[in-house]
Order: C-alpha cells, then sequence, then structure tokens
C-alpha cells in the first residue's frame, strides 16, 4: 500500500492532481476540499490510499490520515466503492460522517450524491460500531445521543417481535421520547413496558 506520496505537485486538474516524486508522476484523484491545498510547483505530502481494481490501479489521495482511514472503513460497507466513499468525504467530514451515522442521521447521509434512504439505512447498520464517535466539536452532544438511539432500536425490535408494525412502534416510541425529556433513560424492560402502554390506548 502507498501510505503517502511527498513530492512537488505537478499539476492540478478538477477532480485530482500528479505529484512528481523523484522524477515518476503519481496521479491522485481528491476531494475539492484537498484539490484547494495543493499548489503547482510547491511541495506536498498527500496521504494515500491505493485501490486496486482487476483493470486499474487508482491512487486516492486526503487531506489528513483521518480522512483517509474514514475513507477505507466506509468501504467495508457493502454497496460502497471507492467513488462513493470519496463522495462521501467531499461532502462531509471525518467527524461528520462519525456523528451522522452514530446518531442514524439519514438526512446528512443522504447529501451525498448516489445514497438513497435504503443505502444510508445499511450504511448505519454496517458501520456503526467501526467508525466510532466523533472527537472534535460536538463529540458530547453524539455521546448523550448514541444511547437514546440504541435503547430506540432495542424496544422497537422488541415490539416488533410482540407483533406490532415497524410504524406503529415508531410511533409509540416517539411518545416515549417526548415523556423522557433529557433525562438519562431507564432500562429497555421499563421503557418497552411504557411503549406497549401508548399502543394499548
Amino acid at each position: 500500500m502507498i501510505a503517502f506520496v511527498s513530492g512537488t505537485v505537478a499539476a492540478t486538474g478538477p477532480d485530482g492532481a500528479v505529484v512528481d516524486v523523484g522524477g515518476v508522476g503519481y496521479a491522485v484523484q481528491c476531494t475539492p476540499a484537498t484539490l484547494a491545498a495543493l499548489r503547482v510547483g510547491e511541495a506536498a505530502k498527500v496521504p494515500t490510499s491505493l485501490v486496486v481494481r482487476e483493470d486499474s490501479m487508482t491512487l486516492f489521495g486526503f487531506a489528513d490520515d483521518d480522512e483517509r482511514q474514514v475513507f477505507e472503513l466506509l468501504q467495508t460497507a457493502s454497496g460502497v466503492g471507492p467513488r462513493l466513499a470519496l463522495a462521501m468525504v467531499a461532502v462531509h467530514t471525518p467527524d461528520a460522517l462519525r456523528a451522522a451515522v452514530a446518531t442514524e442521521d439519514l438526512t446528512a447521509l443522504t447529501k451525498v450524491p448516489g445514497i438513497g434512504k435504503k443505502g444510508a439505512q445499511r450504511i448505519v447498520l454496517e458501520l456503526k460500531d467501526r467508525l466510532g464517535l466523533p472527537t472534535g466539536a460536538g463529540a458530547a452532544d453524539v455521546r448523550a445521543a448514541a444511547p437514546a438511539a440504541a435503547w430506540r432500536d432495542q424496544v422497537q425490535a422488541g415490539l416488533v417481535n410482540l407483533g406490532w408494525s415497524a410504524r406503529d412502534a415508531d410511533a409509540a416510541l416517539d411518545a416515549v421520547a417526548a415523556d423522557l425529556g433529557a433525562d438519562e433513560p431507564p432500562a429497555v424492560p421499563i421503557l418497552l413496558k411504557a411503549a406497549l402502554k401508548k399502543l394499548s390506548r
């Protein structure tokens, strides 16, 4: 794997740059934000990820190592290839992606061209335990929201297993969540009982 390229920027284009490393020009596909930081004739060190296919070898470049790691993790979700992963890190910062997945923010994920609601749901399901939580500003808000999302999943699964439809379960969960306020949610069995009360009315 080529972890980074370090040399002189020989050229830039709409979707990539060429970095001259010891007389060899490496074509690197980049996000617009990464490209904006590169200047022809200036030295640059670009973290990279090499994607090998049967008919091609493509080098993707990033603003920093965190962006590269998130790009690689995104591709572990089914249906997410390197082009879509690059689009995701182009639209959202790594921490914004972590926050979107941790809080199940499908609206944020569907802002990426090529991702529909079902694709966003699959990404959340498959990456929730892999991407981790954001480390920058807003991390505390996400840490508070993540447990809430977890109890909702468990209670919804319990209601569906008891024969309620997903739509009815969601409505009951919304009502229970409104009653909770900002306090720490109680244990799942208590929440399940509260949801069943809402549904039996």
